[in-house]
């Protein structure tokens, strides 16, 4: 474990100390911290797993699982690929914009 991780990371939490959402046992080895994934499932289309996890050194993020059903059709399963990626970056995009601010919070102009 690095030191920053013993200390809590940049954050000043204490990454060994499970969290009230942490899902414990197995989840958590190697300093990380996991939560039970929330499922989201569409019968016939797709699911998507998302779990929230602490790392080793304080940071927090988002994993996300997702299964999509593709059209049996080659033509059209790389259409859909296609049109995932362009989604998937606009969510990614919308989904990081507070991740990205500034420490001091938001600004205004």
């Amino acid at each position: 474990m690095t030191r920053l991780a013993r200390l809590g990371g940049a954050a000043g939490v204490d990454a060994l100390r499970h969290t009230d959402w942490c899902a414990g046992g197995h989840r958590c080895n190697l300093g990380e911290h996991r939560a039970d994934p929330l499922v989201v499932s569409v019968p016939g289309l797709g699911r998507a797993l998302l779990t929230r996890v602490r790392a080793a050194d304080g940071r927090e993020h988002a994993e996300v699982t997702l299964t999509v059903a593709l059209a049996t059709a080659e033509p059209y399963a790389r259409q859909q690929l296609l049109l995932l990626t362009t989604d998937l970056t606009r969510v990614l995009e919308r989904a990081t914009r507070a991740s990205a601010r500034p420490k001091g919070g938001i600004r205004n102009g």
